[in-house]
C-alpha cells in the first residue's frame, strides 16, 4: 500500500471521527486493498473485498465523507483485521 493509502488508513481510524476524509481518497485506498468499486443507483457505491460486497453512501455534493460513513467503514475494515 503506498504511503497515501496508509495516510488515508491511519485517518479513518483516528480518534475522535474524522468528517474531513475526501470520498476519492478512500475509494483509491479500497482499491489498493484489492477492492472492485463500481456506482450505483443514486450515490450509493459498491465495494467488493474480502469476498463480499458492502454498500455505502458516497457524500454529495461535498466530497467530505460523513463522520457516519468514516464510523462504518472503520467497523467493516477492523472486523476484517485491517488496521493501520
Amino acid at each position: 500500500m503506498k504511503q497515501r493509502h496508509q495516510k488515508t488508513l491511519d485517518l479513518i481510524f483516528h480518534r475522535p471521527v474524522s468528517g474531513g476524509i475526501k470520498w476519492v481518497d478512500i475509494e483509491k485506498m479500497f482499491m489498493a486493498l484489492g477492492a472492485e468499486v463500481s456506482e450505483r443507483e443514486g450515490s450509493r457505491v459498491a465495494v467488493f473485498l474480502f469476498n463480499e460486497v458492502t454498500i455505502f453512501h458516497g457524500p454529495h455534493p461535498t466530497p467530505e465523507t460523513d463522520k457516519g460513513a468514516v464510523s462504518s467503514i472503520r467497523k467493516w475494515l477492523e472486523s476484517h483485521g485491517v488496521t493501520p
